[in-house]
């Protein structure tokens, strides 16, 4: 059975694909000598916004300071021999016996008092050796607790993180992936950053751990960057800040006051970001320390997560509207995520509409300068991310073939939206956990 929000998704959907649709084919309908001035006057307001927002912070070097402060401002945050507060670690595990080891002798290996440090790893239902394993590490690790729900259990990654968030305690919460590489130094350091800031959530940037296994991953990896400059680049002129899921550390009060994650959507992160948002609660991300992850080696695998991704980024738009447009967000918080939602899901589905009107009409596409803006502002932000000292994984190397290579993998989105969007809006939805494969220690000889 659907849910009543799905059917609600499925119409405002249908109603974005009818907006979009018209917007794309108008055009070819007008006077040549008009046919540009839409995606013209679209390209010189979304391009100035992104240029103040994100290029000159990039270009300039003006980072956030909680991003390039390393142990200084950590010490500094907590006065002498104040203790570090408690931190509950949660991961949520199904099928993941290649990696889940590896994982907690990660967190053994961080520089943290033991006594303030706890890992939840919910075991969902996996169908591998995954409760064997967490079995053999729970009895070395007395920092570890395991949990563990049925396969049928619903709710997905949102569900098996609200099973743990029942039993915690700690002012804090850091959810990871399995797959997750941290530095022995990262709770040290982040823990006084965010009761120093006073945020109610904080997102470390995503470091792709297998750069160079193929060229897919080395894309991935600049496609990282891109969203860390991002971000960055909309915390500094106090726009909106997401979570990633992976390498986000939770105020435990503002996640409860924000009713833990939501179980009716696809990605808890995007819905969670929206949620805290709307509530008032400061968010950041930080340059340093990243969190490591494995990126998907192959374009099936790619096509699979995105999907998701794109579904998830829609439904918190779809299922906030109201609240996005009310008075809870200021003038200028309105302003970035609606740049950030043309740029990000009206321009692909307008520009699949644009190329369906220039084949009916036997003209030329439309849309193409609000297009070259977009690749042209990606295109320089991740030549400045990539160009930037950073912990971690290394980054890739900036040439033109790297550089081409990244902008030409950007262009994944202009198919992967409109399919998104169209989906969404003709079929029911059935919530599932289509969780990324995660391969261990050496992901590029599988």
């Amino acid at each position: 059975m659907t849910s009543p929000a799905s059917d609600r998704r499925r119409g405002k959907s249908a109603l974005l694909v009818l907006i979009c649709g018209c917007a794309g084919l108008g055009p070819h309908w007008l006077e040549p000598g008009v046919r540009l001035l839409p995606a013209i006057g679209m390209a010189l307001f979304l391009g100035g916004y992104s240029i103040r927002t994100v290029l000159v912070p990039a270009l300039s070097g003006t980072w956030p300071a909680v991003g390039s402060q390393r142990g200084a401002a950590s010490a500094a945050s907590l006065s002498a021999g104040e203790s570090l507060p408690a931190v509950d670690v949660v991961v949520a595990a199904r099928d993941e016996q290649a990696v889940i080891a590896r994982l907690v002798e990660r967190i053994a290996a961080l520089r943290y008092p033991l006594q303030q440090l706890r890992l939840w790893v919910v075991d969902d239902g996996s169908g591998d050796r995954t409760p064997q394993v967490l079995e053999e590490l729970r009895r070395r690790h007395r920092f570890l607790q395991v949990l563990r729900r049925e396969p049928d259990a619903g709710g997905g990654k949102s569900g098996a993180l609200n099973l743990a968030l029942q039993q915690l305690r700690a002012p804090w919460m850091l959810v990871l992936d399995a797959d997750a590489d941290l530095q022995p130094d990262t709770l040290e350091r982040l823990i006084p950053m965010a009761e120093a800031g006073g945020w109610g959530a904080v997102q470390l940037r995503k470091a792709v751990a297998n750069p160079e296994a193929n060229w897919l991953t080395r894309a991935q990896a600049m496609e990282m960057v891109l969203d860390a400059v991002v971000q960055e680049g909309r915390q500094i002129h106090g726009g909106v800040v997401e979570l990633r899921g992976n390498g986000q550390l939770l105020r435990r009060e503002a996640l409860l006051a924000a009713g833990g994650f939501n179980e009716a959507t696809v990605t808890d992160d995007l819905d969670l970001s929206t949620r805290l948002l709307l509530q008032g609660q400061p968010m950041a991300i930080v340059w340093d320390p990243p969190v490591g992850e494995e990126a998907v080696l192959s374009l099936r695998a790619l096509w699979r997560q995105r999907q998701r991704w794109a579904e998830g980024g829609l439904q918190r738009f779809l299922d906030y509207t109201p609240g996005l447009l009310s008075p809870r967000l200021s003038a200028a918080l309105k302003l970035d995520l609606g740049c950030f939602f043309l740029l990000q899901y009206v321009l692909p589905m307008v520009a699949a509409a644009d190329l369906l009107g220039a084949l009916l009409t036997r003209s030329l596409p439309t849309i193409w300068p609000l297009s070259f803006v977009a690749f042209s502002l990606s295109g320089v932000s991740i030549v400045a991310g990539c160009r930037r000292r950073g912990e971690g994984p290394p980054l890739p190397a900036i040439g033109p073939l790297n550089l081409a290579l990244g902008l030409l993998y950007l262009g994944h989105w202009f198919l992967v939206i409109p399919w998104t969007t169209l989906r969404m809006a003709l079929l029911p939805k059935r919530l599932v956990w289509a969780k990324t494969l995660h391969l261990g220690e050496d992901p590029a000889a599988a």
